[in-house]
């Protein structure tokens, strides 16, 4: 990973800071996605037991076993006992013995399950099915109530952010805690490349609209994972690795945050 930006993780581990999603991806396509990104220099892949993409996933990461890999267990797999059986499954069909994370893909506070399915990821850590753990979309009140409960913090929360929804209150609470913000849909579903501002500072950089976000999110300490299908796309994404932003073009890039920002589901709502 030599030049590639890393972020340390509160267990003693690094993380790759930029990413490849894999959401919406077939199976059938996610091999040659996945190795598309892999050529072109991403070091970090994410994907979900929901994505039903995880034996594609597996097959373009091949033999590449120092690949940051990470995966999720979904809401109907949460509880101890169900939760450690949906890893063993993840395993078997992304063929590894091993993911460097693993996720609670999502709180569901309904459900009141969270707090025993960490302990589970708890358990498969010390088992060495997971190098490290965390969570994805949760809550300030779901972060604290896991950590009081169980001495554990998780290492990462991966939360949707964008420039129009950049959750400042609980990217701070991340700081705190001492965990790493993983932005999902971090180009905003899309709707961010064609907003004037950004492409305004795209023209001023010479570099795509989708990189100049991707950057925003990189000097901002954050860990984005974009999704991209094509080539092209894919390397578009990863140029934000090859400049930098000034202060003000950041400011501008910030200036865009808005309340009703929020694509997807609310955490506090979504089982």
């Amino acid at each position: 990973m030599t030049d590639y930006p890393t972020l340390d993780l509160n267990d003693g581990r690094q993380i790759p800071q930029l990413g490849f999603g894999t959401y919406k991806i077939a199976e059938d396509d996610a091999p040659e996605a996945v190795s598309t990104a892999i050529d072109v220099g991403y070091w970090l892949i994410d994907t979900a037991a929901i994505y039903e993409n995880e034996r594609g996933v597996g097959k373009g990461v091949g033999d590449w076993s120092d690949i940051f890999l990470q995966t999720k267990i979904w809401n109907d797999s949460q509880g101890y006992d169900r939760t450690l059986k949906a890893a063993d499954k993840c395993l078997d069909r992304l063929g590894r013995e091993h993911v460097d994370m693993l996720l609670i893909h999502w709180p569901c506070p309904g459900k009141d399950l969270f707090v025993e399915t960490w302990k589970a990821l708890i358990e498969l850590r010390d088992a060495g099915k997971a190098k490290s753990i965390g969570v994805s979309n949760f809550r300030e009140e779901d972060l604290r109530r896991i950590i009081d409960e169980t001495g554990v913090t998780p290492a990462l929360n991966q939360i949707e952010l964008h420039p129009s929804f950049q959750q400042r209150a609980l990217r701070k609470v991340h700081d705190e805690l001492g965990i790493v913000t993983q932005s999902w849909s971090p180009l905003g579903q899309g709707e961010g490349l064609q907003n004037d501002t950004i492409e305004k500072i795209a023209e001023e950089t010479g570099q795509p609209a989708s990189a100049v976000i991707i950057r925003w999110h990189l000097q901002h300490g954050l860990c984005p994972i974009p999704k991209a299908s094509s080539r092209d796309h894919i390397e578009a994404n990863f140029k934000a690795l090859s400049f930098e932003l000034t202060d003000d073009q950041m400011g501008r890039i910030d200036g865009l945050d808005s309340d009703d920002g929020r694509m997807g589901p609310d955490p506090s709502d979504f089982d």
